[in-house]
């Protein structure tokens, strides 16, 4: 199994957290002995607009030479600018397409070949019908540009957060609606926990287009600290022979969260959980 984690609770977006410079998270999660890093694009990490050419070659050469290298990347969600593909705004849905052409250009600069998709949310007064158009839309646009750079966009339905895309099933049909060969799905267990459902079924149902997994325990625990069982995802993703890493995204839920905490236990967790797998 390969293992990464997500710089979320390493940084200031969504909650007041304790924040580090992205030099120092790296660092931090290359002595801990994580294999990649799943870079979340906000301040004080990944904005694009904040990183020009010389930094993002600084960066690329500082995880390359920390044996830590760019897995994938986030682009915020919400916020003031929306960044909804569903929107019902056209001007919307420009600037978020605009957003994930410049988060796949920084991941090309990092040497991340994985971009994630949140297919966004409806909103009152558009059908479920018209929002998903509009998603598959920007999608097939995004992808576009994605392929151009040789860049893999990962589906990822998120029913904690959003209204779109929940089920597995439903990120498939995305994934089949958009035409593209450089669109995949992955999952969350946080996701999952929320609709009651079990993990290892998302990675079994998901299968071969399976090329990411958000690992999280209930309430953005750390794997171990919650409900989710973690040998039958660990077993079900050795099973259908899942070659994408294991990313941890936990431990932004509060300011009581210490990253490197986290980090550490996280990790030790499901190696330990590895061993055990058949």
């Amino acid at each position: 199994m390969k293992y990464a984690f997500n710089t979320w609770a390493y940084g200031s977006f969504p909650s007041w957290l304790p924040s580090y410079e992205l030099d120092e998270v790296v660092r931090r999660l290359a002595r801990i002995g994580y294999d990649g890093i799943e870079i979340g694009c906000a301040a004080p990490h990944a904005w694009p607009a904040y990183l020009d050419a010389a930094r993002r070659r600084e960066l690329r050469s500082l995880m390359e030479g920390e044996g830590l290298p760019a897995v994938s990347l986030l682009p915020a969600p919400g916020g003031g600018p929306g960044h909804n593909p569903a929107s019902p705004l056209e001007a919307e849905r420009r600037a978020t397409m605009h957003h994930y052409c410049e988060v796949i250009d920084l991941a090309a600069d990092l040497g991340a070949g994985l971009v994630l998709y949140i297919a966004g949310w409806q909103v009152f007064g558009s059908t479920r019908e018209d929002a998903y158009t509009r998603s598959v839309e920007c999608l097939r646009q995004i992808s576009k540009h994605a392929e151009d750079c040789g860049i893999v966009i990962a589906i990822e339905p998120t029913a904690a957060d959003s209204n779109l895309i929940d089920t597995p099933h439903e990120a498939l049909k995305l994934m089949r609606d958009s035409g593209a060969e450089n669109v995949k799905v992955m999952f969350d267990t946080y996701h999952a926990i929320y609709r009651d459902d079990v993990s290892a079924d998302h990675v079994r149902i998901l299968g071969d287009d399976l090329v990411h997994i958000h690992c999280a325990d209930a309430n953005r625990a750390a794997p171990g600290d919650g409900v989710v069982d973690w040998f039958g995802v660990l077993q079900a993703a050795r099973d259908i022979g899942f070659a994408g890493y294991l990313t941890m995204e936990i431990g932004f839920h509060t300011r009581e969260a210490d990253p490197d905490n986290y980090a550490r236990r996280a990790l030790s967790y499901l190696k330990g959980v590895e061993t055990q797998l058949s």
